[in-house]
């Protein structure tokens, strides 16, 4: 009999061990899910004080220039291609340097492209994403133009907040950057 109660002892401590480890384990993961997010609307969400910049359509496609130097910011990608590098100015366009001598780039002209955030090389052509659009241009490093090759529309989705959170648009409005 002392055998049986002690077996019996024994299976119900093992039962308890797993019966509290499961709690344990709940309440631990309990605390990594945010159980009312799936119930509320992303775009309702007005408390994160990100506010979208937007521009039309016309705007957005008449924005793509290239310009003298400027200062860097907000640094975001870098692409290099021969002699050349492109550092990406988070949402405004591209730094260019001459970059034959790579302990000391050279400033060569900036590339403004609004909501612009990556690149890409290819035969010397730069396919960029100006927000919506995945826009290819020819790059003349010579004396720092650039001709717009082809646009290719509404390739990408709408630019999001930092949060997550999606802004009210038109067809014709496009936005390009978020701002507290």
């Amino acid at each position: 009999m002392t055998n049986k109660l002690y077996f019996y002892n024994k299976n119900i401590m093992k039962i308890l061990v797993k019966v509290v480890l499961y709690f344990v384990l709940c309440i631990s993961l309990s605390n990594c899910v945010n159980w009312g997010a799936g119930n509320r609307n992303v775009d309702s969400v007005q408390s994160d004080n990100y506010k979208p910049i937007i521009v039309s359509r016309t705007v957005l496609e008449n924005s793509v220039i290239a310009q003298t130097s400027q200062n860097t910011v907000l640094a975001g990608k870098l692409y290099i291609k021969d002699n050349l590098m492109f550092l990406n100015e988070k949402n405004k366009g591209f730094h260019v340097f001459n970059y034959t001598d790579a302990q000391n780039p050279v400033k060569m002209g900036f590339i403004k492209v609004s909501g612009a955030t990556d690149l890409a090389i290819r035969n010397n052509l730069l396919y960029i994403n100006q927000a919506v659009d995945l826009l290819t241009i020819e790059y003349l490093p010579i004396n720092n133009s650039i001709i717009i090759k082809n646009r290719n529309r509404n390739v990408f989705p709408q630019k999001k907040s930092p949060t997550g959170r999606t802004g009210s648009t038109n067809p014709e409005e496009i936005v390009i950057d978020w701002t507290l």
